[in-house]
């Protein structure tokens, strides 16, 4: 069964935290959003990495890469009013919203993703 990776749970994996393993063991079956790609990049290189490697790194890992797409845009935004008060990101919403429109789990390090009911199995790291 294919999962979806939030961002925070392919950072768990490259920099070793907690859980990592857990990822590891997803990857064969997992899934990425375009908008996840991009905000892995950008926090890698918060952290010091430069960007080449940082994309590097993250094409090294069988992901199935799926883009954004209005659907999913439109999704998401129908996600702000329930998760507002969560403070769920952007990219938190868009990886959702991948999970929810293909009935695939969610794979994140993110407990506050456990106190609202989008329709979608959550699976935590930690």
């Amino acid at each position: 069964m294919t999962v979806v990776l939030d961002s925070s749970v392919v950072l768990a994996l490259m920099f070793g935290k907690a859980g990592g393993e857990r990822v590891e063991a997803a990857l064969k079956d997992a899934a990425i959003l375009t908008v996840n790609v991009s905000e892995v990049i950008a926090k890698l290189t918060d952290r010091g990495w430069e960007r080449v490697p940082a994309e590097q790194a993250l094409a090294r890992l069988p992901l199935l890469v799926i883009s954004f797409d209005l659907e999913l845009a439109r999704l998401a935004a129908s996600f702000r009013p329930l998760t507002l008060r969560h403070q769920f990101s952007f990219s938190d919403r868009a990886c959702l919203t991948l999970a929810h429109r293909q009935g695939w789990p969610a794979l994140s390090a993110d407990r506050a993703w456990m106190n609202v009911d989008l329709g979608v199995a959550i699976d935590l790291i930690r």
